[in-house]
């Protein structure tokens, strides 16, 4: 919105051509994501516990996280609501990819919601069922596979997964591109929605993960750049840098209020949001395998669940002390926060490592 305002003065004023550029209005969307969330965070808050829109602590969960309980819940809504309004405010409208990611950011985030709010009445932690919930988000992923294939064509890497490592090697899916698309929504923001278990460690992680894709779609976006690194061009992709831009920002602003002890939590409508924003972000950038190394710490996380569910049903015995594995270290000792640190660290070295693949092809 202010983007279509302020750029026709660039022609009168040239201090106005500043917005031209994407790598400055991501900067100005960081900004002011982190604002808004810092501004509207003690309002929302208080809200939430006027409404008593608590959070229900598992019982089978670790026994110390029963302090807990009463907290307010649903702090995601101030996440999502910083950066979709930060990017409305500063990409440009007409690009498709950006409605790709909003929308889709959306759709996940109206599940979660739904789910938050089951929990909340029912005073339990039982929101949506798990069959109620996959068919949700699976609708929303084949809707996002749509409009990220038509917001692509007529190119040839629509419909198609470039491989990493190898120079300008695509990968047509044909009829399973879509169900690829789903499964990589599904398993992002499943990914990060068992993340979110301790104060401050899902959203600083998903911080690290968006800053990381900040890079990788603009570089798609960029023809120049693109062609020296040999990765897929992607027309007009580098406009959701501003999207990805605003979420570190929001996320920087919410883990101002979710750190340590947490005075909100971001509950379903958040997790699921940010889980399926990076995941459709990944697919626009055309980075989707290389979700599993910059996301490698959800990655950790989601297979630690898997190997648990696993291990006891067929051995009888269980691997770690608890699952999602953040659990399973603090109680093996570990400090809350010295668990959150130590785990960010490991999330800024799958990153990095994720970035060293741009030269390596």
């Amino acid at each position: 919105m202010l983007y279509a305002l302020l750029l026709p003065l660039a022609d009168t004023f040239i201090g106005f051509n500043v917005f031209r550029y994407i790598t400055f209005r991501a900067g100005v969307a960081i900004a002011t994501a982190f604002f808004i969330s810092l501004v509207a965070g003690p309002w929302l808050i208080a809200r939430l516990r006027a409404l008593q829109v608590q959070q229900a602590i598992r019982a089978e969960g670790p026994q110390h996280h029963q302090v807990k309980a009463g907290t307010p819940t649903m702090g995601g809504i101030l996440i999502v609501g910083s950066f979709i309004l930060a990017t409305l405010l500063w990409a440009d409208l007409a690009n498709p990819y950006v409605w790709t990611v909003v929308l889709t950011t959306l759709g996940f985030a109206a599940v979660g919601l739904a789910d938050d709010w089951l929990k909340v009445r029912r005073r339990q932690n039982l929101g949506l069922t798990t069959r109620q919930k996959l068919l949700l988000l699976t609708l929303i992923g084949l809707a996002a596979g749509l409009m990220a294939r038509s917001s692509a064509l007529p190119a040839p890497h629509a419909g198609a997964l470039a491989l990493p490592f190898f120079k300008d090697v695509l990968l047509p899916l044909g009829l399973l591109y879509l169900p690829f698309v789903v499964l990589v929504l599904l398993g992002s923001s499943n990914a990060v929605n068992l993340t979110d278990g301790l104060d401050g460690l899902a959203v600083g992680s998903v911080a690290i993960a968006a800053a990381t894709y900040t890079v990788f779609v603009y570089v798609a976006g960029h023809a120049r750049i693109a062609s020296y690194l040999r990765i897929v061009a992607v027309s007009e992709a580098g406009e959701v840098a501003v999207f990805t831009g605003a979420m570190v920002g929001a996320a920087l602003g919410f883990l101002w209020f979710n750190c340590h002890p947490a005075q909100v939590f971001m509950g379903d409508v958040g997790s699921l949001a940010l889980g399926g924003g990076i995941g459709i972000v990944a697919v626009v950038a055309k980075q989707e395998l290389l979700l599993v190394i910059v996301g490698g710490l959800f990655v950790l996380e989601a297979l630690s669940v898997l190997v648990q569910v696993a291990s006891f049903k067929l051995r009888g015995k269980r691997v770690f002390r608890m699952a999602p594995l953040h659990h399973h270290f603090e109680l093996l000792g570990w400090a809350e926060t010295q668990v959150v640190v130590r785990f960010w660290i490991i999330a800024i070295v799958f990153a990095l490592a994720g970035l060293s693949t741009l030269k390596l092809r």
